[in-house]
């Protein structure tokens, strides 16, 4: 985001002193980059030292190199903290480049010794795979541009294999490919598509790559929205220089990362609050059920009852009551506790997030997509549970409340704009039939959606269809509250 300079305003320019050498190359340096991993590394610099600048590379955009180059690659981070914003300069970049304008000086810096780690933040798109299979797409445009012509890629696979096959040739070893993108297994995924992408290329030169090369996994969190010229203003109103590459965050972050670096070779990251583990596995489970399973069951009901954030719906006790029985009772018992964590307080933690005012993440936009998102953040709880005799009744409010959502209309008759990629399916199958027993019959046989075991376990049918009709007859705030207030009273 580029706006105009306002008159007289001095533009952020990077501070005085000395600055790391290069160590990192980082593909993607949009908002998320610079609101988790620069911080980490900033503040990993500011402990312990060492050569770890980074080097960011846009694969397309010109937007982060016209913000941070006339900056010294200097920007601000804002806290959005409860209280007010809080601010702090992060210096980890040293420079910005575009890859299509110049891909040979990316490839030169990624072959350089110094550096150590290229890390990722491409979105899932940069990946060029399949999803459904993990694959890599050979028949991409980009990739088939990149094996016919290797010394100037477009793709990030492209980039990484030709820089480490250069790095094989001068005798080097290769440097470790860090993802950090919010996709479960990344380093998995990023190994994957290196090593396919090799294969193609040299089979010897993918044989180095897996016996050398290090992908370690990364777990990330942190709600980073989009910075607005209001808040470029703002910020100017209270620093009083202009600063167009800031990122605006939450006060919260959690960077788990495996600890399988070649050569050991890494920023002292602990130092600022990262987490170095064996596996991530089961901290993005926890993630995956504890944060997104909530986040999603708050946006269906929430939605259904008016709110229009999650800070708005937790605001409503019976909503944080029912995100507390769902962590305490249905979810955290599905899950082995990861390395480190304390679930109840993850779960304390996650309430605190909800809270923040100054996070507007809308019930609207989470609840798109759920026919893509249900079966990994609520249906595989719900089978975990049902394996172990747990409870069930708030995983199939949720349910419920997604199916209400899908059927497009509110509880005020209000139109709802449902964005998923099966909106009309959903729609068709909401509409088949007045009793809301057959409708959610028809909604569980979409196999796309609902394992076929779940989908036909009485215990699950006749769970969602009772929370179904409770909304349909109560209204979604009353059956919350209905849950909640029970439990209570067997308590």
């Amino acid at each position: 985001m580029e706006v105009g300079l306002p008159d007289k305003a001095p533009r952020l320019t990077r501070p005085d002193g000395p600055a790391p050498k290069v160590g990192i190359v980082h593909l993607g340096p949009g908002a998320f980059f610079r609101a988790f991993n620069a911080v980490y590394t900033h503040e990993a610099l500011a402990a312990q030292g060492g050569d770890w600048g980074i080097l960011a590379v846009s694969l397309r955009s010109t937007a982060a190199r016209d913000q941070l180059q006339p900056q010294g690659g200097a920007y601000t981070s804002v806290t959005l903290s409860p209280e007010g914003p809080e601010t702090q300069v992060i210096t980890a970049i040293r420079d910005v480049l575009v890859a299509p304008e110049d891909p040979e000086a990316v490839l030169t810096a990624m072959a350089d010794p110094a550096v150590k780690i290229v890390s990722l933040t491409i979105t899932e798109k940069g990946y060029c795979h399949e999803p459904a299979t993990g694959q890599l797409r050979l028949d991409d445009p980009g990739i088939k541009a990149d094996l016919a012509n290797p010394a100037a890629p477009q793709t990030a696979p492209g980039f990484i294999v030709e820089a480490l096959a250069r790095r094989r040739a001068a005798g080097l070893p290769p440097f470790t490919v860090l993802s950090c993108d919010n996709l479960p297994s990344n380093g998995v995924l990023a190994r994957g598509f290196v090593l396919e992408f090799a294969c193609a290329r040299d089979a010897d030169l993918a044989d180095w790559i897996a016996a050398k090369g290090r992908f370690p996994s990364t777990m990330v969190d942190r709600i980073t929205p989009a910075t607005t010229e209001a808040d470029v203003a703002q910020l100017q109103a209270t620093t009083g220089y202009y600063d167009p590459g800031a990122v605006m965050h939450e006060p919260f972050r959690q960077w788990v990362i495996e600890d399988d670096f070649v050569n050991g070779d890494r920023p002292a990251w602990e130092t600022a609050g990262a987490q170095l583990v064996k596996s991530v596995e089961a901290h993005e489970l926890m993630k995956l059920r504890c944060l997104n399973g909530t986040h999603s069951t708050l946006a269906y009901l929430g939605y259904l009852a008016g709110h229009e954030t999650i800070a708005e719906t937790i605001a409503d006790a019976p909503f944080a009551a029912l995100c507390q029985h769902l962590w305490r009772d249905e979810i955290q018992p599905t899950l082995i506790r990861p390395e480190g964590e304390d679930l109840p307080a993850y779960a304390d933690a996650l309430l605190a997030r909800y809270r923040n005012p100054a996070i507007r993440h809308r019930t609207w936009q989470i609840a798109m997509d759920g026919s893509q998102k249900l079966p990994q953040r609520l249906l595989g709880t719900i089978a975990d549970q049902l394996a172990r005799g747990g409870r069930i009744d708030g995983l199939a409010l949720a349910v419920a409340g997604w199916m209400r959502y899908v059927g497009g209309v509110d509880e005020a008759g209000n139109a709802i704009d449902v964005r998923d990629p099966l909106a009309e399916r959903l729609r068709a199958a909401s509409d088949s039939a007045k009793a809301p027993a057959v409708k959610v019959a028809d909604l569980l046989s979409i196999e796309e959606v609902f394992p076929s075991a779940l989908a036909c376990n009485p215990r699950v049918s006749q769970a969602v269809t009772e929370a179904y009709q409770g909304l349909c007859q109560y209204g979604a705030r009353a059956m919350v509250a209905r849950l909640t207030t029970a439990e209570r009273t067997d308590a």
